[in-house]
């Protein structure tokens, strides 16, 4: 939940951070590229620190430095100062995903990894709610939306350290230091690469729609500020929904089917909310296309199937998040497409991105059966 509360948070302040320090629509997308691009980096140290040393501790360590260089947002004034705050930041944004991810996949049974990983990465919408309540009370003043956002932190971090056990499955399969290099082994080449393609494509067209769609809303479709924190919040709570709709989906017909049914869903309705020509057609219209968008959630509990415990976390934050570290170019490219063709255009090309996603998917393998039948004989012994 503060993972998305933190990152979100520029989505719904960068009309008013454009205005406040006179930044271009060129240099606004180079915020969001700066945070994504930090993401990217911590693919592998932060998956890394997590298969040698701990989920715990790394997930700990991810949430410290995200909290810190976000609340040190408070006293920004320079453009380029912004620029490494939000890259340190993305650093430690990076990591939660994957070592959260693989300490639910190491701790619940197969048939059930689906629904559980989908249930804990739901909190992403709704931090997000969080993200577009606090900003439609408190905006203009986005520098206190940041402090809060980053001193929140503190409370995951108790959780983290009071609540959590040390994951037992990593705890026995920890024997030698692991290498990054491992994840490129022949036996696992082709799903990595496969694998971080299939989320780069993804995330590209995900972290374009979502940087730039509070600002399409209001540029293009004249919608005051305060009803776009609105509209955000309801298109949050239709992807809450999705994100648990498509855990228990994907238990049931699969991981890879549940993908494809959901990078594809977001292909076609996205276009829809486009064209979308009056205020109650785009707020239905966006909680229906953010229903679909729940594939970070089961991306959690396949890219954790996908990779033995040893790498585990190395090979799934790997994928996911130098699909992350991809796609900070999309803000930037969606920035610039918008000066000459509108933020309407950009978005469409964000559902392109999406269909290329869910084609690219089709030609990874479906684990959903192997891992329970894995189960099933190890419980038999």
């Amino acid at each position: 939940m503060f993972d998305a509360l933190e990152i979100l948070l520029l989505s719904y302040t960068l009309p008013v951070i454009r205005d406040d320090l006179g930044l271009t629509t060129t240099q606004g997308g180079l915020l969001a590229t700066a945070t994504l691009l930090g993401i990217g980096v911590s693919s592998v140290t932060v998956g890394w620190l997590a298969d040698n040393y701990g989920r715990k501790r790394a997930l700990m360590v991810s949430l410290a430095v995200f909290g810190v260089f976000t609340a040190a947002i408070l006293v920004v004034h320079s453009f380029t100062v912004f620029l490494l705050l939000r890259f340190v930041a993305g650093l430690g944004l990076g990591g939660v995903w994957g070592v959260v991810s693989t300490y639910v996949v190491e701790t619940w049974p197969a048939a059930k990894r689906g629904r559980a990983v989908a249930f804990v990465l739901s909190s992403f919408p709704i931090g997000g709610m969080v993200a577009a309540t606090l900003s439609g009370a408190l905006l203009p003043n986005w520098r206190l939306l940041f402090f809060i956002g980053g001193v929140g932190v503190v409370i995951p971090l108790v959780v983290v350290g009071l609540f959590f056990r040390e994951s037992d499955e990593w705890v026995q399969q920890k024997t030698t230091p692991v290498k990054v290099t491992e994840i490129f082994a022949p036996e696992l080449r082709r799903n990595t690469v496969l694998a971080a393609t299939v989320a780069a494509l993804a995330m590209f067209g995900a972290w374009g729609a979502s940087t730039w769609l509070p600002t399409y809303l209001q540029t293009d479709k004249d919608i005051p500020a305060a009803t776009v924190a609105m509209f955000m919040t309801v298109l949050n709570l239709g992807m809450f929904v999705g994100y648990n709709v498509f855990g228990l989906i994907a238990d049931r017909i699969g991981r890879k089917a549940a993908l494809v049914l959901s990078l594809a869903g977001v292909a076609l309705t996205l276009p829809l909310y486009v064209v979308a020509a009056d205020r109650m057609t785009l707020f239905w219209l966006g909680p229906m296309f953010a229903f679909f968008a729940a594939y970070a959630g089961i991306f959690g509990v396949y890219m954790g199937e996908l990779f033995p415990t040893r790498v585990r976390t190395t090979g799934a934050g790997f994928c996911y998040n130098i699909g992350r570290g991809v796609s900070a170019f999309a803000p930037l490219t969606l920035g610039v497409l918008a000066v000459n063709a509108g933020f309407g255009a950009g978005l469409l090309v964000c559902a392109g991105f999406m269909a290329c996603s869910a084609i690219a998917m089709t030609f990874l393998p479906d684990q959903h059966g192997a891992t329970q039948l894995r189960e099933a004989s190890v419980a038999r012994g």
